[in-house]
């Protein structure tokens, strides 16, 4: 019999990937959608759509009975307390793994910032559930750049003095999927980078060099005119952004990927091998 993951968050840019490499790994994917039939537009037929919501624990009960393990993937509000309800569930159902993707500079001393507050609780909550966990901490990914372009305009936020290993979605999807086969991989917590390290401004400028040539500029930003911006304009999505740039400005980029490269592969994927890819979207 084949085993079967639940994906949680699975139409997003990072959990699709996920699901689609399950499939290729020969798991059964099943996937946890508050809307079936949107997900269904989004996924074949090989993926079981069960309905449900994370907040509600007699949903998730449902959706993890006769699973092999869970992939946790969530953002917002939701993340923490969704999180901790999976945990919660996943531990009378016999699971055998929880992954969970979390973030590079997740640790202690960064928790005067929100969100890696959240992750630390999220993180937390798995390991005490009792599951065998692997928790991903990825730095950056390729697919975030498009976000600097706006119509004719790009953009960075700050200075950003301090270059990312860029990771391809893809890459990293592969090796949660991988983690799946590995005893080795249990109860570890594996920090994701690509292999090339680059400076925002400079993916920015490669991005729009390859995709949109006619933008000849990129425009850095500083911290209080992307406050002033996005309080005219009522624009909460840009004030994150503002504060999330700001945080990564000051902390860096955090980890060693040396084991997760030794147990899972290292990414294969250069940043131009991920706007070649993207040159036939246009």
């Amino acid at each position: 019999m084949e085993k079967t993951v639940l994906v949680i968050g699975a139409t997003g840019m990072l959990g699709k990937p996920v699901a689609m490499h399950l499939k290729e790994s020969g798991f059964q994917v099943r996937v946890l959608a508050r809307n079936k039939d949107k997900a269904r537009k989004m996924l074949d037929s090989y993926f079981e759509i069960v309905e449900g919501e994370v907040t509600n624990i007699e949903s998730l009960e449902t959706a993890l009975d006769g699973c092999f393990g869970v992939h946790i993937n969530l953002s917002g509000d939701i993340e923490q307390p969704g999180a901790q309800n999976i945990a919660s569930a996943a531990s009378g159902k016999g699971l055998q793994r929880i992954t969970y993707i979390s973030g590079t500079s997740v640790c202690e001393e960064n928790t005067w910032f929100p969100l890696i507050k959240h992750k630390l609780l999220a993180e937390k909550s798995i390991h005490e559930s009792g599951v065998p966990y692997t928790v991903f901490r990825p730095t950056w990914f390729m697919e975030v750049i498009p976000n600097f372009v706006k119509e004719t305009r790009a953009f960075v936020f700050g200075k950003q003095s301090n270059p990312y290993h860029l990771i391809a979605a893809d890459d990293y999807a592969r090796m949660v999927a991988a983690s799946y086969s590995l005893d080795e991989a249990a109860n570890k917590t594996f920090f994701i980078h690509g292999g090339e390290s680059i400076l925002l401004g400079d993916a920015v400028e490669r991005y729009c060099s390859a995709l949109h040539p006619d933008i000849k500029k990129i425009s850095t930003l500083p911290y209080w005119l992307v406050n002033i911006i996005s309080i005219l304009k009522r624009n909460k999505e840009m004030k994150g952004a503002g504060k999330f740039s700001a945080y990564f400005e000051k902390v860096g980029e955090r980890g060693d990927p040396t084991e997760a490269n030794t147990l899972l592969s290292a990414p294969k994927t250069t940043f131009d091998d991920w706007l070649g890819q993207r040159k036939p979207e246009l």
